[in-house]
């Protein structure tokens, strides 16, 4: 456990135990506004991970029903979930351009064509698969739903965790 961890779990336990001033200090903090900053952005962002769970809920749904035959295919649009962040982030990492408000660059534009690109592709892959008969059309519907539900929730964490402010969770 780093040492930022340590005074984030710090802050929380103080917190809520009525003595916020040592965790202030600890994580450099001056204010009770920056305290709640903090655990807000914490419960954003287990709320996000949530929210995630439900979308590939509505897919592990698509592929597991009886009702359907249980045929697993759809589970590789996964695949597009962990792939869509990656062309953002790397572009974040590479220039220090906020990627949803800034000029543009090429670079930023290349990254934005690539997240499309996936985004797309994980929208065709289930209708491929049933015009082609490998799946049935509800089971495509569930899928196209948890596409949706994924790839919003992919969109507000950037939105959210992608602001230029002193919490460091634009590293990820």
């Amino acid at each position: 456990m780093t040492d930022d961890m340590t005074a984030l779990s710090l802050c929380c336990v103080t917190y809520t135990c009525g003595r916020p001033a040592v965790a202030w200090i600890r994580l450099g903090l001056t204010s009770a506004s920056s305290v709640t900053d903090v655990i807000l952005q914490m419960l954003l962002l287990v709320a996000l991970a949530f929210s995630a769970s439900i979308g590939i809920l509505l897919v592990v749904l698509s592929c597991a029903l009886p009702t359907w035959g249980q045929q697993w295919w759809p589970m590789f649009v996964v695949t597009f979930y962990v792939l869509s962040p990656v062309p953002m982030l790397v572009a974040n990492r590479i220039s220090n351009i906020d990627s949803l408000g800034a000029a543009s660059s090429a670079l930023r534009e290349l990254c934005i064509f690539l997240t499309t690109g996936i985004v797309v592709s994980a929208y065709g892959l289930p209708l491929v698969f049933a015009h082609t008969k490998v799946i049935e059309l509800v089971p495509a519907l569930l899928v196209l739903a948890g596409n949706t539900w994924c790839f919003v929730t992919i969109l507000v964490f950037f939105i959210v965790f992608n602001r230029n402010d002193d919490f460091e969770f634009q590293v990820w």
